[in-house]
């Protein structure tokens, strides 16, 4: 009996399919690998050349041609750093700043996402949208009428001026409110079955399993407002007040001696915090990007 071609058609779409030969495949992952090499060179290379400049003597910062590896490295600038800055009160007043703005926004975030996500009342999608509507809103048009209320409030010239108004955040309530929409509503049904209040119901089912959105709306915002300027730079006057980056404009002076070196180390300083805190918590940010992509 002879086989139809509808027939062979068939067979062959049932027959499983042959794997990719080795060396497409391996042709492949060196095409990603050198794509890789070449954007890390762009996204990495400017940093390294900051560093490199921090390490050599002030009177090579413009020597041409540019070398990019220091022969003989040079701490001197680092130590030019301390004496021009109180580099540990500026890194005091970031670091509680940032600190406590990321963990307000943590905490009002997961708070207002999970009222927008769970529970139901009047007015529920304009007033959502009216908060998404703020993240269109640069924050240099908002500053005159929040210096005014920090100024009649009497909390002008203090970190706290600087830490209250970036608490509430539209990026934050947003992305938490995604979030618990994708934890199981029977949770909550449950919970509410067995008697537990809403406020009960978010402080021990939900919150627990919302950790990883926390920590992503945590440091982001720590990095985003650790090289904060602009509010800094409008809400303090005096300068024990001053965060990291405003401190650091006043090494610009250095830049009228050519000692640009001098200028960098102040910059690789202040990117070591940060630095530190995204070592320690990609876990957690690499689990909340991936939260809800496996079945």
């Amino acid at each position: 009996m002879t086989t139809t071609s509808t027939q062979r058609a068939a067979v062959d779409r049932l027959a499983p399919q042959r794997p990719a030969p080795r060396k497409k495949r391996n042709r492949s992952m060196a095409g990603r690998i050198v794509l890789l090499l070449i954007a890390s060179v762009f996204i990495l290379g400017p940093v390294l050349w900051t560093l490199s400049t921090s390490l050599r003597p002030p009177a090579e910062s413009f020597q041409l041609p540019p070398s990019f590896l220091p022969l003989n490295p040079d701490f001197s600038s680092y130590d030019q750093v301390f004496k021009q800055l109180n580099i540990m009160l500026l890194v005091l007043n970031s670091a509680l700043v940032t600190g406590l703005i990321a963990v307000g926004q943590m905490f009002t975030a997961a708070l207002a996402g999970y009222a927008f996500a769970n529970l139901k009342f009047r007015g529920r999608g304009a007033l959502f949208s009216i908060v998404l509507a703020t993240m269109m809103v640069p924050a240099q048009v908002t500053i005159v009428p929040v210096f005014m209320l920090i100024r009649g409030i009497g909390l002008s010239d203090t970190l706290l001026a600087l830490i209250l108004p970036a608490i509430p955040t539209a990026f934050g309530t947003f992305l938490m409110r995604q979030y618990f929409l994708g934890l199981p509503a029977d949770l909550g049904e449950a919970a509410a079955i067995d008697g537990a209040s809403p406020w009960r119901t978010f402080r021990s089912v939900y919150a627990p399993l919302a950790m990883p959105g926390m920590a992503i709306v945590g440091i982001l915002a720590f990095n985003y407002h650790w090289n904060e300027f602009f509010r800094p730079l409008i809400l303090t006057i005096s300068e024990q007040n001053f965060t990291l980056p405003l401190g650091l404009v006043s090494l610009q002076g250095n830049l009228g001696t050519g000692s640009i070196s001098v200028v960098l180390a102040g910059v690789i300083l202040s990117m070591i915090p940060a630095l530190v805190v995204f070592m320690f918590g990609q876990r957690a940010l690499r689990d909340g990007l991936t939260a809800g992509t496996g079945k």
